[in-house]
């Protein structure tokens, strides 16, 4: 099974999760994924969510200059955003519980 096209699925999930520890701009939730050992996440699929989650309305933004290069756009999850990643967090747990028990000794 591709693990992309496991990622597809929960990108959105994972995206949330990573910014519910603290605020992060693009590369740095891709960092944090990558160390949380989501290897296969790539870049543009890491900022299309970012872009689409805040377009949903379930993350706020603000810009921090850096002294390093451009400007960084920082995310946060807000109370919608919390609230999506309690229901799609319950959602994929039931997933889990439902495929280790299909998967029983198979795994």
């Amino acid at each position: 099974m591709e693990i992309s096209q496991l990622l597809k699925g929960v990108l959105d999930l994972a995206v949330l999760a990573v910014l519910r520890e603290r605020d992060g701009y693009g590369y740095d939730v891709l960092r944090r994924l990558r160390l949380a050992g989501l290897d296969e996440v790539g870049d543009a699929s890491v900022y299309g969510t970012l872009r689409r989650l805040y377009k949903a309305g379930l993350l706020t933004s603000y810009v921090v200059p850096s002294e390093e290069g451009p400007h960084r756009k920082y995310y946060s999850v807000n109370e919608l955003g919390q609230k999506r990643l309690a229901e799609s967090g319950k959602t994929w747990q039931t997933f889990a519980k439902t495929m280790d028990n299909l998967l029983g000794e198979a795994v």
